[in-house]
């Protein structure tokens, strides 16, 4: 079985944790980064997917953004800039300087990808996004709160997110993508995700993958379910 290590970052005075795995293979190996959801969204159930991926001979990274899992700080405290902030740091860190990545994220997660999809450009081989979110820019630099706040106001306005900056970005990324869409999703409008279906198949080499039987929480899904593990691992590496 391929072993992942746990390691420790401090980051603008939080202290992330993390896995790590390396085939020990080449700078050039593509390391893929798994990115949790909100709520109670974390590493722990991404560890079999990103086991998986290192089992395939990349380099594998997941950690808890801060407020989540085994990561120090507050939920209310952070935002989708902080994700993204703490996301760049880590990957910073942990990745061969200028070696290729694969960014794979899970609901919230889908914008922070776009974020980092716009700062790392041609480095991102690939993406895969499992039910996605994106949202108005207005909405990057806000604190979450308790769930009844600015961010929160600011995300249920209706189609406030169709002039999200992250969907520009999907528009213009050129490289491997696949959209994971579970059969019942009551998080996610299918507005947004077809919207973020049309970004990704305007230039990116693009796949849907139909996961019918599973509801929004796509990480649970793969960790309990090997079988669409294996297959959505396939489809992101099919280049």
């Amino acid at each position: 079985m391929t072993e992942l290590s746990s390691f420790t970052y401090a980051h603008d005075g939080e202290v992330l944790s993390g896995v790590y795995g390396d085939d020990g293979g080449e700078r050039e190996t593509a390391t893929v980064v798994l990115l949790h959801g909100a709520g109670n969204g974390s590493k722990e159930r991404l560890v079999p997917l990103l086991t998986e991926f290192v089992t395939r001979g990349c380099r594998g990274l997941a950690f808890d953004f801060s407020g989540h899992g085994e990561s120090t700080g507050a939920l209310r405290e952070l935002s989708l800039r902080r994700r993204f902030e703490q996301a760049v740091a880590l990957i910073d860190a942990k990745v061969p300087d200028g070696g290729p990545l694969i960014l794979v994220g899970f609901s919230m997660s889908g914008q922070t990808v776009a974020d980092l999809v716009g700062h790392y450009g041609a480095r991102v081989a690939a993406v895969g996004l499992c039910a996605p979110a994106v949202y108005a820019k207005e909405a990057w630099e806000v604190p979450f709160a308790e769930g009844n706040g600015r961010f929160s106001e600011i995300i249920r306005r209706p189609d406030g997110w169709r002039a999200a900056p992250s969907l520009d970005v999907l528009r213009a990324y050129e490289g491997r993508a696949v959209l994971a869409v579970p059969g019942t999703d009551a998080v996610i409008p299918p507005a947004v995700t077809e919207a973020v279906q049309d970004a990704l198949a305007a230039r990116a080499r693009f796949t849907r993958f139909e996961v019918p039987d599973a509801e929004h929480m796509l990480g649970l899904w793969f960790q309990e379910h090997a079988e669409d593990r294996r297959e959505f691992v396939t489809a992101v590496l099919a280049d």
